[in-house]
């Protein structure tokens, strides 16, 4: 196309959301429109299904529950008292957060807690820390600190850096069934550490889990500060507006009703059954069109502006655990996904738009482009230019720069970055997927693949309770594949042999004997 005619598919294709003051803008994919006639039943379809979804349907047929993240921010739609529950826990949050700020609720060894750990993993931790890091203020009300994985290193790390500081912190520990293995080891970890220091940890801990949940249990047993609640009906990729990502928000001194108001007004303009008028739904169409409907393409997150470092992560396990299915709704084998990277503009100039705009042409760039600078004036750093200028600049360079060579890309444009508008964009992703899952057909609302990962490493921590029963119960050297068939493991030497050789490496009383470029030759000791 030339210049005009790309213009004019501009004008064409452009979606304006004056109340939110955000623009999509999916003129630069490929499709044509005998592509969208032909896809109109399907997205006919599509709303459909979210509407039954918004309903309360059973979405969750593994689980057999609902999916009812909307109900969040406008609690009025939820069935029957939900929304009246979702509201109290909304006033509960603001209620506990008002105390903490003012010194009410505080530790007993410090005047105030200034210090906020948040332990949680997966959708438990990738939202909250997406909002901290794009809204929080200079001076937040308190500093955050955020432990999600199980590495100790990197437990050590956190720990360390609040030192004595601890005693003025306050411990959110995040976990739906209150016995993800990740958030459970980093609990016991901060409890070891404020033992070692002689803090009280009940008084220090927040429970943020479902009723009934074994962590519930512990709260209740030890104690502790206290504890909202997590709905059975809120997937952990779609609770940042649950008490999962509102409280650790409300208590660095984010807006969270903002947060939820740009969201219900989000929600509001993707129900509409219209593709050109649903924001949501040309994000659908653009994904599906340069997949083929089989994720074939990459999707690319490219924030022009640093506080959205962290949405590319959070978009990556939204749209990844949300669409990575092996089979659709029919039970067919189809291995749908869209796989999600990226980091900020115009950083990755530097670093990966060589390879996308030359290389391997397997994906499709998002950009978010916002519109102003800063909140004073800028200065110029060349005649007519400030800094902001040339951010612009490489976004535009960018963008033509990849069309130019066949390249497509997707550019979401709002004027600064807010709660208001980064609950939009949680509540625009969200729904994007949902509507995607339906033209695919298959199920955005389950992870069947989580689970088999789980459970495989918890065979792993059985058979290393095996292998140590064997080793430890003789006192001369035993061949790996000796220990492999002693723990009934014979046929998962190599599971057995990595176990022992991070036994080794950390001092566990397991020594390795032979020539370790040929690890079934090894002989195995217990010190």
């Amino acid at each position: 196309m030339n210049a005009i005619e790309l213009w004019q598919r501009y004008e064409a294709w452009l979606y304006y959301h004056e109340g939110l003051d955000l623009y999509v803008d999916i003129s630069r994919m490929g499709f044509d429109q005998a592509f969208v006639d032909r896809l109109q039943p399907k997205f006919e379809q599509a709303f459909m299904d979210m509407a039954a979804l918004e309903g309360g349907a059973i979405a969750n047929p593994d689980e057999g529950r609902m999916v009812g993240h909307y109900w969040l921010r406008d609690p009025d739609l939820a069935p029957g008292d939900l929304g009246q529950a979702v509201t109290t826990v909304l006033n509960d949050i603001e209620a506990f957060v008002q105390q903490v700020h003012a010194g009410t609720i505080k530790p007993a060894e410090a005047d105030k807690f200034t210090n906020i750990l948040s332990v949680g993993i997966g959708g438990s931790a990738l939202g909250p820390e997406f909002v901290s890091e794009a809204l929080a203020p200079i001076n937040p009300m308190m500093d955050i600190y955020f432990m999600d994985n199980t590495d100790p290193a990197g437990l050590d790390l956190v720990l360390d850096r609040l030192g004595h500081d601890l005693k003025s912190t306050l411990v959110l520990i995040t976990s739906k069934s209150g016995g993800t293995p990740e958030t459970r080891n980093g609990m016991l970890e901060v409890k070891h550490r404020f033992e070692e220091l002689g803090l009280d940890f009940p008084s220090h801990a927040v429970a943020i889990t479902m009723i009934g949940s074994k962590m519930d249990e512990l709260e209740r047993m030890e104690g502790w500060l206290a504890e909202f609640p997590m709905f059975d009906w809120v997937g952990g990729r779609t609770s940042e507006m649950s008490a999962v990502g509102l409280l650790s928000a409300s208590l660095l001194g984010i807006d969270i009703r903002s947060m939820l108001q740009g969201a219900k007004e989000m929600d509001a303009a993707t129900r509409i059954p219209e593709l050109k008028n649903n924001p949501a739904a040309l994000l659908a169409l653009a994904w599906y069109y340069t997949g083929n409907g089989k994720g074939e393409k990459d999707m690319v997150v490219l924030p022009y502006k640093d506080s959205l470092l962290l949405f590319s992560r959070y978009l990556q396990q939204l749209v990844m655990e949300s669409l990575g299915k092996e089979k659709d709704l029919d039970g067919h084998v189809v291995h749908q996904g869209i796989a999600v990277y990226g980091n900020k503009g115009s950083t990755d100039q530097h670093a990966y738009v060589q390879q996308l705009r030359e290389g391997v042409p397997n994906f499709f760039a998002t950009f978010i482009e916002v519109l102003k600078d800063r909140s004073g004036p800028s200065i110029a750093v060349e005649p007519e230019a400030t800094s902001g200028d040339f951010l612009n600049g490489f976004l535009q360079g960018t963008r033509a720069a990849l069309y130019d060579n066949q390249r497509e890309s997707i550019t979401l444009t709002i004027n600064e970055v807010t709660p208001t508008m980064v609950g939009a964009l949680i509540a625009l992703y969200e729904r994007a997927v949902g509507l995607y899952a339906s033209l695919v057909n298959i199920n955005a609302y389950h992870q069947p693949g989580v689970e088999a990962g789980k459970k495989a490493a918890a065979s792993i921590i059985d058979l290393q309770r095996q292998v140590l029963s064997v080793v430890k119960a003789v006192d001369q050297p035993l061949p790996l594949v000796t220990v492999a068939e002693k723990a009934g493991a014979a046929d998962q030497v190599e599971a057995v042999y990595k176990i022992l050789r991070h036994l080794a490496a950390n001092d566990r009383g397991i020594v390795l004997q032979g020539d370790r470029r040929q690890p079934s030759q090894l002989t195995v000791l217990s010190q």
